[in-house]
């Protein structure tokens, strides 16, 4: 079921940026789209992690400077019947975590050096439970597909505001007939859109995840205690370093909460307070 999540959501993302192209350059931009989403899904698919991973300066973990974080990641890839995923440190003294990779051979998991400091081993293997979750399920990749075309349909996007108001009498510059305010309206519309997909897709795949950590340690209350204060510490504060594009691969929205209103809208993430209630229906056995 993964894998045709990840290739319909693939084929969702290059017609959308299809869709921009044409926008943009007409019959031949829509052609040069197709060509580059066809690159863009090849890198997505095999270099996403490492982007990613590299984005956020992340640092291998292993039994000799981390020998507790990996001994928790290993028990559980264990319990879970995966292969063990790399494991990696980021920097960064706000406390999330996020897994990463095309499919379970080829996985890594990373939290931040301030989710370290603040957890205790339970809630640490509560949040990596968590994360071991997605990587059974695929999400995986899903996300990295998603962060980077969302960055590709921003770019295009910005591209195309450009052609936009840079188009003179109702023409572009290889005189094809052009609606400047259409082309805009897209370019607006666009990494909406691209957001709304990454939006939909962190959503449910967050509480799936959060009922396989259950399942895989069974201890629910586990991550509920975790998840209470990563709540509690986005509050007032939200990571350095991170981009809209992958906000929606960490286990927390990184950017802080966003309560109430047109802001709910927005979320990257379903609320910390609905995955508890879950949890806990879950821990008295009424999921």
């Amino acid at each position: 079921m993964g894998r045709t999540k990840t290739f319909l959501l693939m084929c969702g993302l290059m017609l959308l940026f299809i869709y921009v192209g044409n926008l943009i350059g007409g019959e031949q931009g829509m052609k040069t789209a197709f060509w580059a989403a066809c690159g863009i899904n090849f890198f997505s698919y095999f270099f996403s992690d490492k982007l990613v991973l590299k984005q956020y300066h992340a640092i291998p973990a292993d039994e000799n400077n981390a020998p507790e974080l990996y001994q928790i990641v290993q028990r559980l890839s264990n319990q879970a019947g995966l292969p063990m995923p790399k494991v990696y440190i980021i920097p960064e003294q706000v406390p999330n975590a996020f897994a990463t990779g095309r499919n379970p051979s080829h996985a890594a998991v990373a939290v931040t050096e301030g989710l370290l400091n603040l957890m205790s081993p339970e809630e640490i293997e509560g949040v990596l439970a968590h994360e071991m979750s997605h990587v059974r399920h695929y999400d995986i990749l899903i996300s990295s597909v998603a962060a980077v075309f969302a960055g590709a349909i921003t770019m295009l996007a910005r591209v195309s505001s450009y052609n936009g108001t840079s188009a003179e009498n109702g023409y572009n510059r290889s005189g094809r007939n052009n609606n400047g305010l259409f082309v805009l309206l897209g370019a607006v519309l666009m990494p909406i859109s691209a957001s709304i997909i990454q939006m939909t897709i962190s959503r449910t795949r967050e509480y799936a995840a959060d009922e396989g950590a259950a399942q895989l340690t069974g201890h629910p209350e586990w991550l509920m205690s975790a998840l209470s204060k990563l709540e509690e510490y986005s509050k007032n504060y939200q990571m350095k370093t991170v981009s809209s594009q992958t906000a929606h691969m960490f286990i927390v929205n990184p950017f802080g909460s966003l309560t109430g209103g047109l802001a709910s809208l927005f979320r990257t993430h379903p609320s910390t307070a609905d995955r508890i209630s879950r949890l806990e229906k879950i821990r008295r056995g009424q999921l």
